[in-house]
């Protein structure tokens, strides 16, 4: 009976591709469905065989360990070295989009305050 192994809804490509080749290196038969046009589908890998559960689990909890602590490695490189993505960074690559976000944070703040300022009256 087949059993759902791993979610792919936010995932990076690079760390599904990663997983995918884990499982076939160790001959763990498994196939994905995909989120669907608009994602409300079950996008995830899922193991033909639920016997294979325990060692597919086993390798998938090391995969993620080892990503981690590399992940978090190469970003306190880059940080080191004064290349790590700061806010401001991020503003000068999108600035409409950092201008769309903080719209959207002014008008939940004046409707949450509206109440009050119009209370006083």
């Amino acid at each position: 009976m087949p059993a759902q192994l791993f979610m792919l809804n936010g995932v990076p490509d690079d760390e599904a591709d990663e997983v995918r080749a884990l499982l076939s290196a160790h001959g763990i038969d498994y196939y994905e469905t995909k989120g669907g046009r608009w994602g409300i589908s079950v996008a995830a890998i899922w193991l033909r065989d639920e016997a294979q559960m325990e060692a597919a689990r086993g390798l998938l909890n090391e995969y993620q360990t080892e990503r981690s602590a590399r992940l978090r490695g190469e970003y306190e490189q880059r940080k080191r070295e004064g290349r790590a993505e700061t806010m401001l960074d991020r503003i000068r690559r999108e600035p409409l989009l950092f201008m769309v976000y903080l719209g959207v944070v002014l008008v939940i703040l004046y409707l949450s305050i509206k109440p009050f300022i119009d209370f006083g009256r």
